[in-house]
């Protein structure tokens, strides 16, 4: 309905002010020499529109133009004067994708540095809790989305064609409701721009070691405890709290404590103490750009970087071989149980892993077919979740144990791997590249939203970005110089910012619609209560494990 007026009112200016046919043929459409003479098909179509214009004068909607009248949208053009055609604004849908590119935009939007952490989260949960785990977490999160997806239609009386959820949350809730999802978005943003930071310094100082190795034909052993043989596995940090999360508690060993044993290279060239550093030249000048339109040309290396982490993945399993055995509540020495009680950092995780809720609005409005919204989404969630569980179940199938400890594996599973592995080598490298053009894409959105909310202006001086981002980078800076652990940072991040986007704001957002239509019941109530009580135990969890 909302389309159809529109689309007479687009009718009515233009039989008011043209004197010629606004509908003519593609043959018709030029950019210069003479005036094409209009079709009669056009002429025909311009009489009909004119006569119905006439009609609805008494503002009687039963007299409004029938379907068949109306052209397909790609097909309304301005004819002027001057003999050249216009498109009306709005009305091209070339851009529209089928459901397959709108699948897998979702998919590749999703994918992101958490797939890493994947085989961790396993891990930290238990083999078998852990698969169900992410199937759980992986349904929840859709449902929540579909949520989000619907809100802006069940708003009565308003146009939200252009609306966001944040913009649902401000009719909902008002101020808090605007400022509050800002703010959580701002969580998730930034997060993900201090995971990339870290990342960005652990793959650019493992490539640097690759390259130096390399050159001065240096062999090292990369840590004590490693396996032989051609596909060599390592555990950089040695479990010294087993049953725990050993991970925190060893990554201040990175780097060697005495720094007058070693050589000027490793001196300067220090994963914790100098890279992060060195990153301020490059990223710091980037974020400052005005557009980021440069930089969004290069996110088709985000496709190419998960596609490769695939096929790594898989030539690594095979390779290994399977290594499990089924301790369903005791660890062993070189296994963990299936059931671990730090499962909530893999729920903490996943929550950001899943997370897409405050752009599926914008995402879906691209979908060719709005009816199959639903079932693309559906398909897309089924394939990240999949991705998911493949490269984790993998790699914690794969991992050797004996001789290595199941406890071994890291937030980031290519830190299991020597600095001396091409494949892996080739990994880093990509995904180094891929941060490095998306990195200014992040900061691009943090400053658009938050200079926009605080000063209506996205840029509002240099001075102003300047600040911000030295802000941003600074955080970044820190973590990777005092806490590189991307498995806590992504499960705080996640819980904080599910928190409200996905659990909280979703679920009243969806039982205040309901009880405005007279059909919240309480089984539903009680339902979507629980939603909420689950996304604050998943935040309250993480400050205990």
């Amino acid at each position: 309905y909302l389309e159809r007026t529109a689309s007479l009112h687009c009718f009515k200016l233009c039989t008011d002010y043209f004197t010629l046919p606004f509908h003519v043929e593609r043959k018709n459409i030029i950019n210069d020499g003479p005036q094409e003479t209009v079709s009669a098909e056009a002429a025909v179509l311009n009489s009909r529109l004119h006569y119905y214009s006439r009609l609805m004068g008494s503002s009687d909607r039963q007299l409004s133009p029938p379907d068949h009248v109306i052209p397909q949208p790609d097909e309304i053009y301005i004819y002027s004067p001057l003999g050249t055609a216009f498109k009306v604004p709005g009305s091209d849908h070339t851009s529209k994708n089928p459901s397959i590119i709108t699948i897998f935009a979702i998919w590749n939007t999703m994918m992101g540095t958490s797939i890493l952490s994947m085989p961790w989260g396993i891990k930290q949960a238990g083999f078998t809790l852990g698969i169900f785990i992410v199937i759980f977490i992986g349904l929840l999160m859709l449902y929540c989305c579909y949520i989000v997806l619907k809100s802006p239609k069940s708003i009565p009386c308003v146009d939200t064609s252009d609306w966001e959820f944040p913009d649902v949350c401000q009719y909902y809730f008002g101020k808090v409701g605007q400022w509050s999802s800002l703010m959580f978005s701002m969580v998730s943003l930034v997060g993900a721009m201090v995971v990339y930071w870290v990342l960005m310094s652990n793959f650019l100082f493992n490539t640097g070691q690759f390259i130096y190795n390399h050159v001065h034909n240096i062999n090292v052993s990369d840590s004590e405890l490693e396996t032989n043989g051609s596909e060599k596995v390592i555990c950089p940090y040695p479990n010294t709290n087993p049953g725990g999360n050993n991970t925190i508690s060893t990554l201040f060993l990175s780097d060697n404590g005495n720094m007058s044993d070693v050589n000027p290279f490793e001196r300067y060239w220090s994963k914790t103490n100098t890279v992060p550093f060195y990153l301020i030249i490059l990223l710091l000048p980037l974020l400052c750009f005005r557009s980021a339109s440069f930089f969004a040309r290069f996110t088709f290396l985000g496709t190419i970087s998960v596609v490769y982490l695939i096929v790594l993945v898989t030539v690594k399993a095979v390779r290994l071989g399977f290594h499990l055995e089924f301790h369903w509540f005791d660890k062993t020495e070189f296994y963990v149980p299936e059931f671990r009680l730090l499962f909530p950092q893999l729920t903490g995780v996943l929550t950001l892993a899943f997370f897409i809720h405050n752009c599926i609005i914008t995402l879906m409005k691209n979908n060719k077919d709005q009816k199959n919204n639903v079932r693309d989404l559906s398909v897309a969630y089924l394939l990240v979740g999949l991705t998911y569980l493949y490269v984790g179940v993998l790699i914690f199938a794969a991992f050797p144990s004996p001789p290595l400890f199941k406890d071994c594996i890291q937030p980031n599973f290519l830190d299991n791997f020597p600095s001396s592995d091409i494949m892996v080598f080739v990994a880093r490298t990509f995904l180094l590249f891929q941060m490095i053009t998306v990195y200014p894409l992040l900061g691009y959105l943090v400053r658009v939203q938050m200079m926009g909310q605080l000063f209506g202006n996205h840029y509002p001086s240099f001075l102003h970005v300047l600040i911000l981002n030295i802000l941003i980078v600074g955080a970044g800076v820190l973590v990777a110089t005092f806490y590189p652990n991307i498995g806590s940072i992504i499960r705080f991040s996640g819980a904080i910012c599910g928190l409200a986007l996905v659990f909280v704001f979703p679920a009243l957002v969806h039982m205040i619609t309901l009880r405005r239509q007279g059909m919240l019941r309480w089984k539903t109530a009680i339902s979507h209560s629980l939603l909420i009580l689950l996304g604050v135990a998943n935040l309250a969890a993480q400050f205990f494990m």
